[in-house]
């Protein structure tokens, strides 16, 4: 019987996919020999084409690591965790269902106006620390791809006032987990096409505003499309500007050493001129 591997061997598109993933490993060191990683599988597009390049570039990779797919089940009705089981195995990939009632917890504790999406991802990055820690897994990689980590830069920019994105590779704050993104490379644009190509068994998280939340990040994804007409290379741009830093010449004073018997704004008559 043909698999889906076996599918995807002359899809130049997951070539493509691949060698991002590749380049994120190699740049971030996000894989190393006798690791064992788990990979959280939503159910969603990104998560599964997360865990078809791992498992691909396990097979692959000179040195050997494990990884173990672990599913959240937040206790939505109408979840379907035995679509996100079967495609799992079916790629002989061991997969691992938590059950918990985060339904219940959010819809009793979460207060009016407030965010669901924020409470049930905190929720979820407990259970998934967890359940690697159990499993034996020192990794837990996560889905997130390009277009998140620069949505994300600038949502903290407009919204919370901070510098920040994401990281590709992090201690987590159990100060056990390491957390790595290994499509920090991958275009949302290109794994759209891929789950399509792929035929993907895509199932709905059925959280009660499913389609309609994260209102802000959608703000952001449309601004990037404005931009890109006119600056076909911003993205790009933007993704690099988060590895090329230049913290003397931004305004957090943590970030600046003062020089020898000076204060740290000791050049501020050059600043002007710069």
């Amino acid at each position: 019987m043909k698999t889906l591997r076996d599918e995807l061997k002359g899809s130049r598109l997951f070539r493509k996919l691949r060698h991002g993933v590749g380049r994120a490993v190699a740049d971030f060191g996000l894989i190393e020999a006798g690791d064992r990683l788990a990979v959280a599988v939503s159910g969603g597009k990104d998560s599964y084409t997360m865990l078809l390049l791992l498992d691909e570039l396990r097979r692959r990779a000179p040195v050997a690591f494990e990884i173990e797919a672990i599913t959240v089940d937040s206790g939505y009705r109408g979840f379907r965790t035995d679509i996100i089981e079967k495609f799992v195995t079916e790629q002989g990939i061991r997969c691992h269902v938590e059950r918990t009632s985060h339904f219940d917890i959010i819809s009793e504790k979460r207060r009016p106006g407030s965010s669901y999406c924020s409470i049930c991802a905190r929720l979820k990055r407990g259970v998934l620390y967890g359940a690697a820690a159990r499993l034996g897994c020192n990794k837990l990689a996560l889905g997130h791809h390009s277009d998140d980590f620069i949505e994300t830069l600038l949502l903290n920019q407009f919204f919370v006032g901070s510098l920040k994105a994401m990281s590709a590779c992090m201690l987590a704050d159990n100060g056990v987990t390491t957390v790595i993104r290994p499509l920090v490379y991958t275009t949302e644009a290109d794994i759209i096409s891929f789950s399509r190509e792929a035929a993907l068994p895509v199932v709905c998280c059925c959280c009660p505003v499913c389609g309609k939340a994260d209102v802000q990040r959608k703000r952001m994804k449309k601004l990037l499309n404005e931009l890109e007409k006119d600056i076909p290379h911003i993205r790009n741009s933007m993704l690099k500007a988060l590895s090329n830093v230049h913290p003397r010449h931004l305004l957090d004073g943590r970030l600046v050493a003062a020089p020898p018997g000076g204060a740290a704004c000791g050049s501020l008559t050059g600043a002007a001129g710069e």
